[in-house]
């Protein structure tokens, strides 16, 4: 009889979804925060080791030397576009790595004289001048121009003279009909 003075259960009651969206949104929360970019703390000033005496000022730069350029020109010469007894040329520099030192070159004889200059005032040569060269070379804009005029007839004339030279085109054979049976 005891199973008859026990109340009957009550059916089972399915749980709430409502702890689960939670998590959901807070495992999200955590995830985002994660990937957010992170601030790097600001660096502690070094403190500096001795009392170091002050620098000394950067000067002008160093004056190029005469007998350098002297040097270079000697074995480059030949190179050289002269107009008027004189040319332009720079010098390549070691320590700015380009052709920063420039100069203005005059002949008088067998002479050159060497004035620096701030920097080229004629174009530079393109032309018949070898590739490692330690020396700018240059020439005057008509120099230039009469060089490249040179260039034009002389390719003109390279492709007038191949169309010329091309192989005749023979005529097609002639057609004959298949004679009939």
């Amino acid at each position: 009889m005891d199973e008859e003075d026990t109340p009957p259960r009550p059916a089972a009651e399915k749980p709430s979804k409502v702890p689960s969206w939670i998590t959901l949104g807070f495992a999200l929360g955590v995830l985002f925060v994660l990937a957010l970019p992170r601030r790097t703390a600001p660096e502690p000033e070094a403190r500096p080791a001795a009392v170091q005496a002050p620098a000394k000022p950067a000067g002008p730069a160093e004056a190029p030397r005469l007998s350098t350029i002297e040097a270079v020109f000697a074995a480059w010469d030949r190179y050289a576009v002269w107009s008027g007894g004189t040319t332009e040329v720079a010098l390549w520099s070691t320590e700015t790595k380009t052709f920063s030192e420039c100069y203005e070159v005059m002949k008088v004889g067998e002479n050159y004289f060497f004035r620096s200059i701030p920097s080229l005032t004629r174009p530079v040569l393109t032309h018949g001048v070898v590739n490692d060269s330690p020396l700018q070379f240059t020439e005057t804009e008509r120099q230039r121009y009469e060089w490249l005029h040179e260039v034009d007839k002389e390719n003109l004339k390279a492709i007038s003279d191949s169309v010329r030279q091309e192989a005749p085109v023979s005529p097609p054979a002639a057609y004959e009909e298949p004679k009939s049976k």
